[in-house]
């Protein structure tokens, strides 16, 4: 005997306002208890300039640009597979102004935003503080409406049409993966979350990495 299944209702979020008690966006998180609540280890900073070159273990590669190949010589090599098979979840994430990393003519010194042209990396926030954001795409154009026309943001209160940002997806063996608390803010409870899982902390680079994707915010509707 045939199944009658009902379509799928699709939500298209327009804003807090349009969204029912029942969709998922507007529930407030469960009760009980957050096995991952202060699970953040507290880990000195370093002059990166001075100790960081002999003392603390490589980091991803911040230049990015095709074919580049850097200097330093490390241990290990980098996690070429989905991070899923590497028994990885996601535990968070976040976005930052401008790309932290760069890649040669496509996100670098030379691209712009809403507050910056090419060369100056700097952007001045309205309330007068001088914040250094990362490096811009290219696409920026002041002629054209759709870097320049504003949106009524819901969620991603404080970003801006125009400018670019670089998305991070902390990912970690040691997440609370599958289970209501494998989000978390902030995302070193979250990577740390079962620490055990990480043993020594020999293998790290193997069990917590980050995918990232630069994007410029565009408004076209």
């Amino acid at each position: 005997t045939p199944i009658s299944v009902a379509a799928p209702t699709v939500v298209v979020n327009t804003g807090a306002a349009a969204l029912g008690p029942n969709t998922f966006t507007s529930r407030q998180p469960r009760a009980g208890e957050n096995e991952c609540e202060g699970k953040k280890v507290q880990i000195d900073n370093v002059d990166c300039l001075i100790d960081a070159l002999e003392n603390v273990l490589p980091q991803a590669g911040g230049n990015v640009t095709m074919g580049f190949q850097g200097e330093m010589v490390v241990g290990h090599e980098p996690i070429t597979t989905p991070y899923f098979q590497n028994d990885m979840c996601p535990v968070n994430v976040h976005w930052h102004l401008g790309a932290e990393h760069l890649s040669a003519g496509e996100f670098d010194e030379m691209g712009a935003g809403p507050h910056t042209k090419p060369g100056d990396l700097r952007r001045k926030l309205a309330g007068g503080e001088d914040v250094r954001g990362g490096f811009r795409c290219r696409h920026y154009d002041e002629n054209d409406k759709k870097f320049t026309t504003e949106y009524n943001w819901q969620h991603c209160v404080g970003m801006e049409v125009g400018e670019t940002y670089e998305v991070h997806w902390p990912h970690s063996a040691a997440g609370a993966c599958g289970t209501i608390n494998q989000y978390q803010t902030p995302f070193y409870d979250g990577v740390l979350c079962r620490i055990g899982v990480l043993g020594d902390l020999s293998r790290l680079p193997h069990q917590v990495g980050v995918q990232g994707q630069v994007f410029t915010i565009v408004n076209d509707e």
